[in-house]
């Protein structure tokens, strides 16, 4: 197979997505019943190489991330437009995956490279990465050879470094603050080289703070730009920096 040429338009490849009011069965059923999708017309345009999307659990955050590396061509449970055979148990319509089939997608040009990151499956991908090298005689990633934190570190630098389109659910689960910082500056490199266009989900207010990134916040008003100092991880980690007692004891105190 030739391998495909890079663009020389520039990132976000990837500019809208949007609901097909018209196809959907049932608006009670989830996910269509959640704040993102309240009421007609859904519709989310990426203007900017990074777009960083805040949420508590069960905001549908994940579940968008999922739609979105599935209309991209990529392995559902995570990896890249390869691994479509790494498959979890069949999802029914409360995931990603079946979500996709309600959406449409823009693009300039359609970008089928990428990864889909999902921290929470990062290391059975990595596990039957190692396996299908190993069977067919070849030398595997090693991923699962460091820590957590090192194997997230190192399939990034090693899989997230060809022009194409990176989506990443929680990529700090493992990583410490120092490390976050790291992970930063190498997503920066990338799009300072014009090879990235990010899609990141995560509760971590360092990657919050990506220079230059779209900030969304999803909660019960939908999904809306907002500013880092006006998000409540911020404030509650602000709290916490200047009072860390005091904070953890009002926290915990019913």
């Amino acid at each position: 197979m030739a391998k495909s040429k890079d663009t020389k338009l520039p990132s976000p490849w990837l500019k809208k997505i949007w609901l097909k009011d018209e196809l959907i069965p049932d608006r009670r059923g989830y996910p269509f019943n959640i704040p993102l999708f309240r009421g007609e017309g859904f519709e989310l345009e990426f203007t900017e190489e990074i777009t960083v999307i805040v949420g508590d659990n069960g905001s549908g955050k994940s579940t968008l991330l999922e739609a979105i590396a599935t209309l991209a061509g990529f392995g559902r449970m995570g990896g890249s437009s390869a691994h479509q055979t790494f498959e979890d148990d069949p999802w029914d319509v409360t995931d990603g995956n079946a979500l996709s089939k309600f959406m449409g997608a823009g693009w300039l040009p359609k970008m089928s490279r990428g990864w889909f990151f999902r921290a929470e499956s990062f290391f059975a991908l990595a596990q039957f990465l190692e396996t299908a090298a190993n069977d067919s005689g070849e030398e595997g990633p090693g991923f699962l050879e460091y820590s957590h934190g090192e194997g997230f570190m190192r399939a990034f630098r090693e899989r997230f470094t060809a022009q194409g389109l990176y989506i990443m659910d929680e990529p700090e689960s493992a990583l410490s603050p120092h490390r976050q910082f790291e992970f930063i500056k190498f997503i920066l490199e990338q799009k300072a080289a014009g090879r990235i266009q990010a899609v990141i989900a995560t509760h971590s207010p360092i990657l919050m703070a990506i220079p230059d990134a779209r900030l969304l916040h999803l909660s019960r008003s939908g999904l809306e730009q907002v500013r880092l100092q006006d998000l409540p991880h911020f404030r509650l980690y602000r709290e916490f920096c200047l009072d860390p007692y005091g904070t953890v004891e009002a926290m915990i105190t019913d």
